[in-house]
């Protein structure tokens, strides 16, 4: 971390470094942090620094504290950063959890309207739909339904959709998922869904709508997931200086 490059006072651009490196999985919900003195040593600055550092993290919620103990990283929701583009199942490893799926359906279907205009296709042209239960160890944590294009089908058909990666082995073969519009909103489970996730019917689930390119720009899926709130949470960093991020009616992703 170039702290001293930061126009953010230094506690706070350590408290940012730590905070990133919770989200990235580097230490589990519920684990103790470094000791001070490990982070002074690590950032080269004086103990104040540090527990400036910490008290700012305690203050957002991210870490707690008792007297003569080491701050513990408070649990929660698994949390995902929207800054980088990752499979599930690589997502999930990075957290120390271990991924697995139930596959529901994988078949060539017509494309709804929205996937049409997700993958550029006409409504009702053939696609080829995954819809799976993803699990993080024995806990239903997403419904995943993706669609892709006809000419993916038979590369797809040869994975193991309950216990491997589709991005990973489509990589195999060369076909790179390089960048990822995202849209999310909330809306109230379904009672399949909820069965699914083990919920109540009209449980609040976090949607999220994805279309993915590959390096030269072409779609390679549209996916539709659902998770519920307390299962995991997205992080979005951002500033003056990018406007990457907009606000648009939920309305029009119906």
């Amino acid at each position: 971390m170039s702290a001293e490059a930061s126009d953010l006072p230094l506690y706070r651009s350590i408290a940012a470094d730590l905070q990133t490196a919770i989200e990235r999985g580097d230490f589990a919900g519920g684990a103790t942090m470094p000791s001070e003195n490990e982070l002074t040593a690590r950032y080269g600055v004086s103990r104040g620094t540090i527990r400036q550092a910490f008290a700012f993290l305690r203050s957002t919620g991210v870490v707690s504290s008792r007297r003569g103990a080491r701050r513990q990283i408070q649990g929660g929701p698994r949390v995902q950063s929207m800054t980088e583009l990752v499979s599930f199942s690589r997502w999930a490893r990075s957290v120390g959890e271990v991924p697995s799926s139930r596959t529901l359906n994988a078949r060539v279907v017509p494309a709804p309207a929205l996937v049409a205009e997700k993958l550029g296709v006409t409504e009702g042209a053939n696609v080829f739909h995954t819809e799976r239960v993803r699990l993080l160890g024995d806990a239903p944590t997403l419904i995943e339904s993706t669609y892709y294009p006809e000419a993916l089908a038979t590369l797809i058909e040869a994975i193991d959709l309950d216990t491997q990666s589709i991005t990973d082995r489509l990589g195999d073969h060369g076909i790179v998922f390089a960048s990822a519009e995202h849209a999310i909103d909330a809306v109230a489970a379904t009672p399949r869904e909820a069965e699914l996730l083990g919920l109540e019917p009209g449980a609040p689930l976090l949607r999220t709508i994805r279309r993915t390119t590959d390096p030269a720009g072409a779609v390679l899926e549209c996916s539709i997931d659902l998770s519920p709130g307390e299962s995991i949470a997205f992080v979005v960093r951002n500033s003056l200086a990018a406007g990457g991020t907009s606000r648009v009616s939920s309305r029009s992703e119906q």
